[in-house]
């Protein structure tokens, strides 16, 4: 048996093992189980299915668009960084069209089927090359998973808070447990697809993420009971007024269809809405008293980080699948499955430093958010640099040794621990009650505009001629590898600064936190959204 079948057996067991406990768990009687309602379970494995599909379907889409659609290396990776820049900003319409009108449940429910019908799509290939009509048909699919995982993503986290009163001391586990969930259907996901797209064919491999997809859907539609009401909408919706709400995603499937084949266009609306929405933050900051006003001012800056944290993160997908794909010494296993990486070592890692930050705090010696943002940014760019150090000490000739992957994984995933559980944080902590939705949705915002920056950063590993080369990646890795440790110094100078904007001792005698009852939810999201 290879190697990459031995991975692949394994991530079966384990998914089995999850599975047989799932049955466990509902055909117990009560509505609770080890001191949580099983209404958390329910939600544990509806987002597993659906993670495992999403980050399955990623693991493989930049192998899909070069090797498949025959897109060139730097098209490619512009088309994928448009593609999960997107994903980030539709959860502001589903958030906002959940949160005003159709309720978490009816949103998530409607997310998930537009995120089958997308997956489902995925499994269409045609013959290939951009000339053949069916490449319409993988553009549907891109839209139909970017509006749906805007739906489904933004409410389905809330809806885990839901289930509980606000000052249970249960919250914060809950999340832990629904966080495992997150991961390991992003890990299982990313090495069963990926295992069978790159193996089998692709239609195997897009066809078992939709597989997953309809199962978290499944399991989301039988075990409505176990929620307890939770997610449900705001005020009674008369049925056509809620079918306009389902129109209004529709036509963003049909705007979104557009908007990842325009690259250039969504370049542009990126810039402009940032200004615009750089200008109405300041305008509403300066309307607001001294200590609040330096708090909004501290929240502009961490935000401002995020282009370049994500900007080199999200070459994981793009231009570090292909460079694992055709200069790794991979030992015949699939380079989509090396994917897989990143979240099981988030699952390994995060309760380390969730002890870590408390052990130090306990000690006075927790350092502040933006000192964390800094750390952040140093590792990240060092990620990039042990990357290029290694692949030129071995020879640009020779295929670079594999345990170099894991140490660039090792590096980013350290480094996302210190800022994204960090920044959701910092967010609920510091933004004034009446500007938090706002400034969540600033976050993502520049999240996704980092993950468009990610899309150009790849491009440029193509050169001119459009086609990665190795010599060519290392440089650009390496450029942006000493940026990202010059922003990270610069960072780590202006910290004290930043620090005395977020007033923390003042905290307590001021307003109430902003979002402090979604404060469990933060750090789960942004570990692996």
């Amino acid at each position: 048996m290879s190697e990459a079948a031995i991975i692949a057996a394994t991530a079966t067991a384990v998914l089995a093992a999850f599975l047989l406990g799932g049955a466990v768990i509902a055909i117990r009687r009560g509505p609770a189980f080890a001191g949580h309602p099983k209404g958390l379970y329910m939600l544990f494995f509806a987002e597993m299915w659906e993670r495992f599909s999403y980050y399955g379907m990623r693991a493989i889409l930049i192998f899909y668009l070069t090797q498949h659609w025959l897109f060139s290396d730097a098209r490619s990776t512009l088309i994928y960084g448009a593609y999960t820049s997107l994903v980030y900003i539709t959860p502001v319409l589903g958030g906002w069209l959940a949160d005003r009108y159709l309720g978490q449940r009816k949103a998530v429910l409607f997310g998930g089927v537009l995120l089958a019908v997308g997956h489902g799509l995925m499994a269409v290939e045609g013959t290939g090359g951009q000339n053949d009509p069916t490449i319409n048909v993988f553009w549907a699919a891109l839209a139909f998973i970017i509006v749906g995982s805007g739906f489904l993503k933004a409410n389905i986290s809330v809806m885990v808070g839901q289930l509980y009163p606000l000052t249970d001391g249960r919250r914060d586990a809950a999340y832990t447990i629904f966080y495992m969930g997150i991961n390991v259907g992003a890990a299982i996901g990313t090495i069963l697809v990926a295992y069978l797209g790159q193996t089998y064919g692709w239609g195997w491999g897009f066809g078992l993420a939709g597989i997953g997809m309809l199962a978290g859907l499944v399991v989301f539609v039988l075990g409505r009971g176990s929620l307890n009401g939770a997610g449900e909408p705001p005020a009674p919706l008369a049925r056509p007024r809620e079918w306009s709400f389902y129109g209004i995603g529709l036509v963003a499937v049909a705007v979104a269809w557009g908007l990842v084949q325009a690259q250039g266009v969504i370049q542009a609306l990126l810039a402009v809405s940032g200004v615009l929405l750089l200008a109405y933050v300041l305008r509403e900051s300066f309307k607001l008293p001294e200590r609040p006003r330096e708090r909004m001012f501290a929240i502009l800056f961490l935000i401002s980080l995020n282009p370049v944290f994500w900007g080199l993160f999200e070459q994981a997908g793009g231009s570090m699948n292909l460079f694992t794909d055709r200069f790794v010494d991979r030992g015949g296993v699939p380079a989509g499955i090396f994917q897989s990486i990143n979240p099981i070592y988030i699952i390994l890692l995060a309760p380390l430093f969730a002890m870590l930050w408390q052990w130090l705090a306990r000690r006075g010696r927790e350092p502040s958010a933006p000192s964390k943002f800094g750390i952040a940014l140093l590792q990240m760019g060092l990620a990039n640099l042990v990357l290029v150090w290694g692949a030129r000490a071995v020879g640009l000739e020779v295929m670079t040794p594999v345990i170099l992957v894991f140490a660039y994984y090792l590096l980013a995933t350290t480094a996302e621990l210190c800022l994204s559980p960090v920044g959701l944080s910092a967010m609920n902590r510091l933004a004034p009650a009446h500007l938090a939705s706002l400034i969540m949705g600033a976050w993502f915002y520049m999240t996704a505009v980092g993950n468009f920056v990610a899309g150009k950063i790849g491009e440029a590993t193509g050169g001119h001629g459009g086609e990665m080369t190795k010599a060519r990646l290392l440089e650009v890795y390496d450029l942006f590898g000493w940026i990202t440790i010059g922003v990270g110094v610069g960072v780590l100078v202006l910290a004290p600064l930043v620090k005395r904007w977020m007033h923390l001792e003042a905290l307590k005698d001021e307003e109430p936190l902003a979002g402090a009852e979604a404060s469990g939810a933060a750090g789960v999201e942004g570990v692996r959204a």
